[in-house]
């Protein structure tokens, strides 16, 4: 099954190397180059994971983390992807789900998206019962 992946890091060869990575676990990844431009890419498309690089311009992937999980209860599994092993825990703190440290290596970012590929569609199982709930509640 295709995922909707989004990919955000400042880094062009980054942003290469996942998106063929992705590509050869047959999935299609939009890119995005900062945390700012991932909010946006949120705004007008729903994705199933979001692999996010923490340090970038404008918007680094921690502040970015956080909004995704103020704005969007259900929102994107966020698997975070950076040579800094140091923020591990302030990433976690900020809301991702998964960390993976660069260089990114194929089978580890298999396992982790396997790991959450039946989230989507938990999260829309969640969503129907919590409208249930409120309309019921209304009533």
């Amino acid at each position: 099954m295709s995922l909707s992946i989004l990919v955000v890091d400042d880094n062009d060869i980054n942003l290469k190397i996942a998106s063929l990575m992705l590509k050869r676990l047959g999935h299609q990844a939009d890119l995005a180059k900062n945390g700012e431009e991932a909010i946006k890419a949120l705004e007008n498309r729903r994705y199933d994971i979001v692999l996010m690089d923490i340090q970038m311009p404008e918007m680094d992937g921690i502040e970015a983390t956080k909004i995704i999980r103020q704005r969007w209860d259900y929102g994107p599994k966020i698997i975070v992807v950076t040579a800094l092993d140091i923020c591990r825990n302030a990433c976690f703190e900020a809301g991702a789900d998964n960390f993976l440290t660069k260089p990114l290596i194929l089978d580890e970012l298999r396992a982790s998206i396997e790991n959450h590929m039946l989230n989507p569609f938990i999260n829309q199982l969640r969503s129907n019962i919590l409208k249930e709930i409120t309309v019921t509640s209304d009533i």
